[in-house]
């Protein structure tokens, strides 16, 4: 039945298409019927693109039948993250700082994957201008958790997670500058891909911090984000066949990532572990030096460059803003260039020593997040409450961006849990493979 479809993964929609057994029209149309007809529609995308799906679903149609599908995904209708400019259709980031903003061409990632076939079903809500990792926007719309609907989704690509979990949208484009991949990914139950800062292009995407911003798929299965990535970036996604964790070594990060856990994330990932061990991986506990030193100079390295990207638009028009965001933007005003450039350069050197104490593992694996969805309304009623939960929500995923490596979060099997591994960058395809070992494992 076409509601099946719904819940398919986008590579099984792909391999459909081929065999003639769906009509990328069809599909679409049951897309767009989902969305209207869904009661939080308005909280999940920001615009829908009807006309373009319809128009990029006719053409997939021809080319099946013509046996000249250009890829995999020909066909597979996906959403958007609000930041990804669309050519003739408002890209405002989630801020009203941005309201009417029309765009004259797509950003290149969405030109790769229109050229691969893909259908844009439209632009999913999110964070204001990226920057938070909760998901909570009180200036356009919230979109709540698919396991909890007085919680949040996660931030900052909050609509590209629920579109996919709630079935509407095959996959989500998100970005992830600090966690926004990873973070709704987890908490909806999701596979999320932070790639490589420099992997994919964000020419034609709404910057938050240019040296952190990372562009990533929100999707079903690890074949789904390697076939994203391949399409994103306009090239072959790696084979995931006869992956397996067997005599795969993989190291838990002790300390800080592990402290202060809740207990369903906690169990949620001693879970996992237990059953990438039962695959057969070896699995070791160790601490890394200079984390929690990196930690501390992130509160400047991600506030200053945000401040410095967005404080002309951003003091023209403060009332604009949710407060909690704008006070994120603020705390980079009081931060030096010189201690910027300082900061950097001893990051650069803690990156350098991450390298060498993780060289002889496969992956380094931590809890994606330690702490479960918070509600909505609580978070919007206190301000020191969505301070807190906001820097521990972000607090694992940040590791990632800060150690500069490609990140690969995969639900655990309990509710909004979950396990995320890292691998050097530009590591992708390794990392692929290796989560779909994981995927099978934890399956």
């Amino acid at each position: 039945m076409a509601q099946d479809w719904l819940w398919m993964s986008a590579g099984a929609l792909g391999r459909a298409i081929a065999a003639g057994e769906i009509d990328p029209v069809a599909l679409t149309e049951t897309y767009l019927a989902a969305i209207d007809a869904h009661a939080l529609r308005d909280r999940i995308y920001a615009r829908v693109t009807p006309d373009r799906a319809r128009a990029e679903a006719r053409a997939a149609a021809d080319r099946a039948v013509l046996g000249q599908r250009r890829g995999p995904l020909d066909g597979v209708p996906i959403s958007w993250k609000d930041l990804y400019d669309t050519a003739g259709v408002a890209t405002e980031a989630g801020s009203k700082l941005l309201q009417g903003r029309v765009p004259e061409r797509d950003a290149r990632v969405l030109r790769n994957a229109t050229g691969a076939g893909l259908v844009c079903l439209g632009k999913t809500h999110m964070t204001e201008l990226a920057f938070s990792g909760l998901g909570l926007n009180p200036s356009t719309a919230t979109p709540p958790c698919v396991n909890d609907p007085e919680a949040v989704s996660g931030g900052s690509s909050s609509g590209a997670a629920v579109s996919v979990a709630m079935g509407l949208a095959a996959c989500g484009i998100g970005s992830d500058t600090g966690g926004s991949v990873r973070i709704p990914s987890v908490w909806n139950d999701l596979v999320g891909l932070k790639t490589s800062a420099g992997r994919l292009p964000t020419e034609g995407v709404v910057p938050l911090c240019a040296r952190f911003d990372t562009v990533g798929p929100l999707c079903r299965t690890v074949e789904d984000a390697a076939l994203m990535l391949a399409a994103l970036e306009g090239s072959k996604a790696p084979d995931l066949e006869g992956a397996t964790m067997r005599g795969t070594r993989l190291m838990v990060l002790e300390s800080l990532a592990m402290d202060s856990l809740r207990d369903q994330p906690r169990a949620g990932f001693q879970s996992a572990v237990e059953r990438l061990q039962a695959a057969g991986a070896l699995v070791e506990r160790c601490e890394v030096e200079g984390v929690a030193e990196a930690m501390d100079l992130a509160g400047m390295l991600f506030t200053a460059e945000a401040y410095g990207t967005w404080k002309d638009v951003i003091e023209a028009s403060p009332e604009k803003m949710y407060s909690e965001v704008l006070a994120r933007f603020r705390a980079g005003a009081g931060h030096s260039a010189s201690d910027f450039v300082k900061g950097w350069q001893r990051l650069d050197q803690i990156r350098a020593d991450w390298a060498a104490a993780t060289a002889g593992f496969d992956a380094v694996i931590l809890p994606t997040t330690p702490i479960m969805p918070p509600n909505i309304a609580r978070l919007e009623s206190d301000g020191e409450y969505f301070i807190a939960e906001n820097l521990l929500a972000l607090r694992n995923t940040r590791i990632g961006n800060l150690m500069g490596v490609a990140a690969l979060t995969l639900p655990t099997g309990l509710a909004s849990t979950g396990i995320t591994l890292l691998v050097p960058p530009m590591q992708e395809e390794r990392l692929l493979r290796l989560g779909a070992g994981a995927e099978r494992a934890l399956a």
